[in-house]
């Protein structure tokens, strides 16, 4: 591999990803564009492993499905968010309802988007989290 396309790979290098969607092939063509990126991956298939997985060992960031088996996403990002050590959460949903995205903005999602997301955004997306994430923990590192 060419120094000029590994430069461009990478930009969420060794960051921990869970990916929670119950649709097998969408799960598999997210996890393998955040892989492309560098990212550690996890995958989940339904909210009660999201939350479960995030107690136990939590990622960096979490791209959440809102439609789930189990446990619903609102009711997962619920469990998820609200902690110390609570991880970046980007909601994917196909609902379009303002009220739907003021309640996940209401329980701290990071970013809404909706479906369907092309992968390029999706990354787009999490990389400036992650970005502006590490900024912010610099300056309060600075302090």
């Amino acid at each position: 591999m060419s120094d000029n396309i590994e430069e461009k790979l990478g930009r969420l290098e060794e960051v921990r990803v869970l990916i929670v969607d119950d649709e097998r092939d969408v799960l598999e063509s997210v996890d393998a564009a955040f892989q492309s990126e560098g990212a550690l991956t996890l995958t989940a298939m339904d909210g009660d492993t999201a939350v479960q997985i995030c107690h136990d060992d939590p990622p960096d960031l979490v791209i959440l499905d809102m439609m789930l088996p189990k446990r619903s996403g609102f009711l997962a990002l619920e469990k998820i968010k609200g902690r110390e050590d609570s991880p970046l959460v980007i909601m994917i949903t196909a609902n379009e309802g303002k009220r739907h995205q003021a309640y996940a903005d209401s329980l701290g999602v990071d970013a809404y988007l909706l479906k369907p997301v092309p992968l390029g955004r999706l990354l787009d997306t999490a990389v400036e989290l992650i970005e502006r994430e590490d900024a912010e923990l610099d300056a309060v590192g600075d302090d």
